[in-house]
């Protein structure tokens, strides 16, 4: 079993770090010289066959060894405040409810709210002047379409690769680290597989997330809340006027 392990750390710090850029630099080339209007659709595929690469992966060793379940995170919530203290995390699941409230009221407001909506648009504008993964978002109708399997596939997979496995790997090989360093570690590793996104925005950004979402795992002890939680962060990308974002951000 321990081989598998380290064949999957090996994994996470090769494709998407190394492979992910390479691809994504290939991806905005052939964006910028319009060499196929169905580019982003082509490239979503492949983000996604290489999400549900690994998460099979881990299911095959679900089916086919004694890992089950359960240790991957697919229980129902509940809140254990041992591992990491009560007052750490009291403030942590806080903080998780406030970055909910955030994201369904950006969501909510989106659709209800002018006023909302215009400011989401025009910050959105704003940051995709220097984001560089501003190529990567949808913009006719189709791309978004395939945008929300994309970000389903993005909050299914990932919580199920850097939350509940990784996180359960991390413990296994290093028994005696503290459980602080085990979120750092699981945290660092699902940023640097956002490399392709640049420093802050997909390296540290990211990673702090990462530790947000690493931590709640941990207190809850379950991904199933993570998933739909990431799934709305990835949809939530996908809201724009693309109109208004042309004019502001050509």
């Amino acid at each position: 079993m321990e081989v598998y392990f380290w064949a999957f750390i090996l994994f996470l710090l090769i494709y998407e770090p190394i492979y992910g850029y390479i691809d994504f630099q290939k991806f905005k080339r052939n964006i910028k010289a319009g060499e196929n209007g169905n580019e982003r659709v082509k490239y979503y595929v492949r983000i996604m066959i290489g999400l549900w690469v690994p998460t099979l992966f881990i299911l095959a060793l679900v089916a086919f060894t004694d890992l089950s379940f359960k240790q991957i995170g697919f229980t129902m919530p509940t809140i254990h405040t041992d591992p990491l203290g009560p007052l750490a995390s009291y403030l942590l699941l806080g903080l998780g409810v406030l970055y909910v409230i955030l994201v369904m009221y950006c969501i909510i407001g989106f659709k209800f709210s002018p006023k909302i909506r215009k400011d989401i648009i025009n910050k959105k504008a704003e940051e995709l002047k220097t984001s560089a993964a501003a190529p990567i978002l949808p913009v006719s109708l189709n791309e978004k379409k395939v945008w929300n399997y994309v970000s389903l596939t993005a909050g299914v997979t990932e919580e199920i690769i850097y939350r509940g496995f990784l996180i359960f790997v991390l413990v296994f090989l290093f028994p005696q680290v503290s459980i602080w360093v085990i979120i750092l570690l699981a945290s660092l590793l699902f940023g640097v597989a956002h490399t392709y996104q640049g420093l802050w925005q997909g390296v540290i950004r990211t990673s702090l997330v990462g530790a947000l979402f690493s931590a709640l795992y941990i207190i809850i002890d379950s991904i199933i809340l993570l998933m739909i939680l990431h799934f709305l962060v990835d949809y939530l990308a996908k809201l724009d006027d693309e109109n208004d974002i042309k004019a502001k951000t050509a």
